[in-house]
């Protein structure tokens, strides 16, 4: 007996993981590890929508960044930095202050109204914009308020500044080497509209080159998109973009 126990147990070897189980089970163990990896890819997917529309939500209506295309802006403000826009700035009462640093819708302004274009591409342009990854839209730019409603606004007096209402202001942030303006001007700004210059003036095209055109380079509050206050990227640059002198030019209305 104990010779055909023996002799029973080595014809017949021990059977192979998943022998005897019914298919289905087996399979189900299979297929396990693929339901799960395309579960997480799922989740991600969701995941990464909800970030995007969040990200969304927040340029729309709290803070926007904003790629910095030109030079106009130097030294405050490189080619490349990702500006922070604050869109609460002046949500709530508050004016564009003569020194601040704003995006604005420049279409009507600085830009004739045109033809509408493909609106996918716009509307994908627009998210790319929206997030910081892409370029701005061409009717989108960044300039120091110089002036605000009411204002005189003159360049230059017997010294080479910019007059406001009869007083002479000081722009320590401008370009290294500009003047203040090669473009002597003189000008009432209409209220409710703004009088805005680049800080590297002989490579910024501003209110001044827009003159003698519909809207005499004025922008309107209402085009106004925020207040740049941030740098955001690169790293090295991070920090809040450094404030104008506080002003001490009178309200609009003088002359000198």
């Amino acid at each position: 007996m104990d010779t055909e126990a023996e002799l029973s147990q080595r014809g017949h070897p021990s059977p192979e993981p998943g022998e005897g189980r019914p298919r289905s089970a087996l399979w189900g163990r299979r297929a396990l590890p693929g339901w799960r990896a395309f579960l997480t890819l799922r989740g991600a997917a969701v995941l990464g929508v909800l970030c995007t529309g969040f990200l969304l939500l927040l340029s729309n209506f709290v803070v926007q960044p904003f790629l910095i295309p030109s030079r106009s802006m130097e030294p405050t403000l490189r080619v490349g930095d990702r500006v922070l826009v604050n869109k609460l700035a002046y949500r709530f009462g508050d004016q564009p202050k003569r020194g601040d640093v704003v995006v604005f819708d420049g279409t009507g302004s600085f830009v004739r109204e045109g033809a509408e274009g493909n609106p996918i591409g716009e509307a994908v342009h627009g998210a790319a914009s929206a997030l910081g990854i892409g370029e701005p839209s061409e009717t989108d730019f960044v300039k120091r308020v110089v002036g605000v409603g009411g204002d005189d606004v003159v360049c230059c007096d017997s010294g080479g500044r910019i007059k406001v209402n009869g007083v002479p202001v000081d722009e320590p942030y401008l370009y290294p080497g500009d003047g203040p303006s090669k473009v002597p001007f003189r000008i009432v700004v209409p209220l409710g509209t703004l009088w805005v210059m680049g800080d590297h003036r002989s490579q910024s095209r501003d209110s001044r080159d827009h003159l003698g055109e519909p809207g005499g380079g004025m922008v309107p509050v209402e085009k106004v998109i925020g207040r740049a206050d941030w740098i955001g990227w690169p790293v090295p640059r991070w920090g809040s973009i450094p404030a104008a002198p506080a002003s001490t030019v009178p309200s609009g209305g003088g002359h000198g």
